[in-house]
């Protein structure tokens, strides 16, 4: 039975094959118990506490730790095998990588965790909404430079000359900047709408010839509809050489209207044109009472009064207290028989 585990195959003996095995096998019943115990005795006794922290650490840390349980028990297997130079150097650079990766898949995701768990639900509110957006891209900011110094930190431990790589692939990445600066543009243009917010979602703006409300703002392209129902994808470099005007954001809207009456009119009846207008815009809803009337001059054909108001900074304002104030104005005007000029000639001519 003794000389069966002192048989050689491919350079170490039954025994050594055996005992490599065995840790394996431990390895993964170790990452088993270990799975059993974090679930049935840690979490709960986590779960009596008062803070979510503990809870939180230890459903993150939990896989990669039985990860790291597992790829310990490949290494100690290894190490009990006679392999050739080159091999044994590969599986230690593999080690390397696969430790390094392990580390950073848990520090990913203790990170992620805590954003999700203590600032997402801090960015739920409406007037947030544009703060949530940009901690998405911090998120995957996050993640893209904890992976990227992991690969760097595991080709070097592997042994790697990571300096030369990066030189190696210099011309390439040149090659890949050039063709994806749209897109790098778009993604700068993104986060610089989420820091400056030079508007949120559900805003109207005027950008170029488009007019309408935000309806999405992504990483590459913000969505806007038009007045006209339409929806136009905008990329988000614009935002960065254009001028936005942000109607929603005026304190009120000032409406210029100018009202012209017959040279019949007698000055009794100008001046209370000037407190029917007066009265229109206090007794608005639409409004607000500072409005500006006077008579402004002579016109070609009539007499010109200036009547100026502003409109509250509510939804749907802009579009209904000019209907409502036109309407009032006309019956208004009518009832006080006030005459409306329209464009007229007086021709004089002399006889011989």
């Amino acid at each position: 039975m003794l000389d069966f585990f002192e048989k050689q195959f491919f350079g170490n003996t039954v025994a050594e094959w055996l005992l490599a095995l065995l840790f394996i096998v431990g390895s993964f019943i170790t990452a088993k118990i270990v799975y059993w115990i974090s679930g049935n005795i840690i979490k709960r006794i986590t779960k009596k506490t008062k803070s979510q922290l503990d809870d939180l650490i230890i459903n993150q840390v939990e896989n990669p730790i039985v990860m790291a349980i597992v790829i310990a028990g490949f290494w100690f297997g290894f190490e009990f095998l006679n392999l050739s130079d080159g091999f044994n150097k590969f599986i230690n650079k593999a080690f390397y990588v696969a430790v390094t990766f392990d580390v950073s898949w848990m520090i990913v995701r203790l990170i992620d965790a805590i954003i999700i768990q203590y600032l997402t639900p801090q960015l739920k509110k409406p007037d947030k909404e544009s703060d949530s957006h940009l901690l998405l891209i911090v998120r995957k900011s996050i993640k893209v430079a904890i992976w990227t110094i992991a690969v760097i930190v595991g080709l070097n431990n592997a042994g790697y000359d990571v300096g030369a790589l990066i030189a190696g692939l210099g011309l390439g990445g040149l090659a890949f900047a050039m063709a994806a600066k749209d897109s790098v543009a778009n993604l700068f243009g993104g986060i610089s709408v989420f820091i400056d917010k030079p508007f949120k979602i559900g805003d109207r703006i005027q950008i170029d010839i488009y007019d309408g409300f935000i309806i999405d703002i992504g990483l590459r392209s913000t969505k806007l509809k038009t007045l006209n129902g339409r929806i136009v994808t905008i990329p988000n470099h614009k935002f960065t050489d254009s001028f936005i005007e942000n109607v929603t954001s005026e304190p009120s809207r000032k409406i210029i209207l100018y009202l012209g009456l017959v040279y019949q009119t007698p000055v009794k009846k100008v001046h209370e044109a000037i407190e029917i207008l007066k009265d229109i815009d206090k007794t608005s809803k639409y409004t607000e009472e500072n409005c500006i009337v006077f008579f402004e001059t002579f016109g070609e054909f009539s007499i010109k009064i200036n009547f100026t108001y502003f409109i509250k900074s509510e939804p749907d304002y802009w579009f209904l207290a000019p209907n409502d104030i036109n309407l009032e104005i006309l019956n208004r005007f009518n009832e006080a028989g006030l005459e409306f000029a329209f464009p007229t000639q007086t021709i004089f001519t002399q006889k011989n």
